[in-house]
């Protein structure tokens, strides 16, 4: 085995995930050894540390601006996730030029983050979809299965641990036939166009069908008011929101993607101060989740099913309990 596919196999086990903790050249020369076979150089080791980091698809990242090495995030794993935010006609244009697709997939991911970030920061639960819209998942889940789902909670408040639910207005609403919780199917697109708006907004409106609401975020801001004004028409027609965070594409380039979420207070803050988020339509909400679409969706879709385990075990526990990928 090579030794860039034994550092590969053994590097996701040994660096952090957390770039504040990330390991310095040295020390993880030394943990590499234990698991290596072959007698390999510091210098050969380091060479590869340094190549490996530049990859995106690969396992190893290095720290901006300072020394050491974490866990890259984990990397798109085919073209299926870059038709999550970008429309066919987008994607022809990108081609298949290998540098092309790594910025697009890399403008895309910052995005996800971004808009997971400033949901949280908001108090709102993304759920991500993953497995669903992955490598070898069919490509009619692009039509059933939005980028995220976001719950919204009635009744809570945060406290310095997590979120805590208010368990007498939960039996309240229960009582009178509401969910103590609202679901938006998120959307998320980098730059809306005039020629495919319509493709983008029609699958917004197709995986949010067994939702409260289906919502399409837009990483750019909107170029031109005949592109908003065909948005808003079919927004006030079929009831999908749409929003834009002000973030062109070479703001994104400038983000540095695996710190987004792992960003201190601070630093969150100053993200967000970087967003121009502008609501552009607002979604039109349904008190009731259609549960005949829902029930058939979780029975052939194992992340839909365990995004209704977490809301129970939230329930159940009074407060917002982490998620737990399968």
């Amino acid at each position: 085995m090579s030794l860039r596919q034994q550092l590969s196999d053994s590097l996701p086990e040994i660096l952090p995930a957390d770039p504040a903790q990330a390991i310095k050249g040295t020390e993880l020369i030394r943990l590499v050894r234990m698991r290596l076979e072959g007698d390999y150089s510091d210098a050969s080791l380091r060479y590869h540390f340094s190549i490996m980091s530049c990859d995106p698809a690969s396992p190893i990242a290095k720290v901006e601006k300072g020394q050491g090495y974490y866990r890259r995030a984990p990397a798109v794993p085919d073209l299926v996730k870059a038709r999550e935010m970008m429309s066919q006609g987008q994607l022809d244009e990108v081609g298949t030029d290998p540098r092309a697709l790594d910025y697009a997939v890399a403008r895309i991911q910052k995005f996800r983050a971004i808009v997971t970030r400033y949901s949280e920061t908001n108090n709102r639960f993304p759920y991500q979809f993953r497995s669903s819209l992955g490598k070898g998942a069919p490509i009619g889940n692009l039509w059933k299965i939005p980028d995220m789902v976001i719950v919204d909670w009635e009744s809570g408040e945060p406290d310095e641990t997590g979120f805590d639910l208010d368990r007498t207005n939960i039996m309240l609403r229960r009582s009178v036939g509401l969910a103590p919780y609202r679901l938006d199917a998120v959307s998320l697109k980098l730059a809306p166009n005039l020629e495919l708006c319509r493709e983008d907004f029609f699958q917004a409106l197709a995986v949010s069908s067994w939702c409260n609401a289906g919502e399409l975020y837009y990483a750019n801001p909107i170029p031109d008011e005949a592109l908003a004004d065909a948005l808003r028409h079919l927004a006030g027609r079929y009831g999908v929101g749409i929003t834009t965070f002000g973030l062109s594409l070479q703001a994104l380039d400038e983000l540095p993607a695996e710190h987004i979420l792992n960003a201190q207070p601070r630093e969150t803050e100053a993200l967000m101060e970087r967003l121009d988020v502008r609501r552009v339509a607002p979604s039109r909400r349904r008190d009731h989740l259609d549960w005949s679409s829902l029930q058939n969706l979780r029975m052939e879709n194992p992340e839909v099913h365990n995004l209704f385990v977490w809301v129970a075990k939230s329930l159940e526990a009074n407060r917002v309990e982490p998620q737990c990928y399968e």
